[in-house]
């Protein structure tokens, strides 16, 4: 049982227009199956405005473990602080695992500048370029949290002129956080209870827009964890369960890429990362389909699994690309490298500007919750 409500924080600059569209019937097996499009969106909103940089996930984690809970789904936390629901297939002659990652990228704070500004040290892969003029959360010890932006060091071009300010580069020592109260020198920043190691959030700004795109940070990859919660919600809904006992793993590692290497049950002869697809020049994925991964850089992901995706995708007339994404790593990789005997596969909703300002479509979302429909009855 879950012992304390996590409740979202909301973004001052969210905007959660849920659309129209309330459900997606689909026919699995000549069964009905409700896909509660309302119901993923608005999870996924409420899962975006919860602050998970990799090392302080426990509120992200509690709420989609109360949600489970909610849809009377075994769960449990393991030593390392992942979230593992079970669910008792039809048998279990052939366990099977599915994972997604709650973390998201962010930082910490690295240093306390004579200025009373703060540098702070990156957690995942955060460009940057992607991040400057974003606001923030720093979280203190005590828990008492100071807003502020991430900005270059020379940012006004009436002090420094264009030239300076667009010329600079955007590096570990010219990136700086902007705290949002007085304080002019790093003992006035210390005596608020802001210390090195305190974690820092950047702002999701989550927006649902009326022609179905969510535009948000870290859809990689909470896009896949309301998916995957959404595809158990149309499960139970239409009275249901897995062809084969199913361990759902939400790891809390995974941007820093160790999350699944614990986990993941020794029986399970299956696994099935659920990552966001890549969207981009050059990459066949799109926002509104469910992409389905041939290879990633750590190397191709088992044939015969891709090809039972690709085969349950037809068959049920599921929109999706097969794709490869050369500069991208799963949870995959990390439950392999730790010994893990089994097939891998990989799925997930395209995702345009990964790492960055994120953005996907309902459509996504409705043809990776449709895939993993038909492969937990699979």
């Amino acid at each position: 049982m879950v012992k304390k409500k996590a409740t979202p924080k909301k973004s001052p600059a969210t905007k959660a227009n849920q659309g129209q569209t309330v459900a997606t019937s689909v026919k699995s097996g000549g069964r009905n199956i409700d896909i509660d499009v309302r119901f993923i969106t608005s999870f996924l909103t409420d899962l975006l405005n919860i602050p998970s940089p990799t090392g302080n996930t426990h509120q992200a984690s509690h709420f989609v473990r109360e949600t489970m809970a909610n849809l009377k789904l075994d769960t449990r936390f393991n030593t390392k602080g992942s979230l593992i629901a079970t669910w008792q297939g039809k048998a279990s002659s052939r366990p099977r695992a599915m994972t997604a990652h709650v973390d998201t990228l962010g930082g910490m704070v690295k240093e306390i500048l004579p200025s009373g500004r703060v540098r702070l040290n990156r957690i995942g892969g955060l460009p940057w370029t992607a991040a400057e003029g974003e606001n923030v959360s720093i979280t203190t010890e005590s828990g008492k949290v100071y807003r502020g932006t991430l900005q270059v060091q020379k940012a006004s071009v009436h002090v420094h002129t264009r030239e300076v300010v667009e010329g600079q580069p955007r590096t570990d020592d010219t990136m700086e956080v902007r705290i949002d109260a007085r304080t002019t020198s790093a003992d006035e920043t210390r005596q608020l209870g802001i210390e090195v190691g305190d974690f820092i959030a950047l702002d999701p700004r989550v927006e649902v827009t009326d022609t179905g795109f969510i535009r948000s940070r870290f859809l990689d990859d909470k896009a896949s964890v309301a998916c995957i919660v959404g595809a158990c919600k149309a499960l139970l809904d239409a009275g249901l369960r897995p062809s084969q006992r199913l361990t759902i793993l939400i790891s809390i590692n995974e941007e820093i890429g160790h999350g699944a290497s614990t986990g993941i049950p020794h029986d399970a002869k299956e696994l099935l990362v659920v990552d966001m697809a890549v969207v981009g020049p050059g990459q066949n994925s799109t926002e509104f389909t469910v992409g389905i991964c041939a290879k990633d850089r750590e190397g191709p992901y088992h044939l015969d699994m891709r090809r039972s995706l690709t085969a349950l995708a037809q068959s049920a007339g599921i929109p999706y690309k097969v794709d490869i994404y050369p500069y991208y790593g799963s949870d995959g990789a990390s439950a392999l490298l730790a010994g893990g005997d089994l097939m891998v596969g990989l799925v997930g909703p395209g995702v345009e500007a990964s790492h960055s300002y994120e953005r996907t479509h309902k459509d996504a979302l409705i043809a990776t919750t449709r895939l993993l429909v038909e492969y937990m009855l699979s």
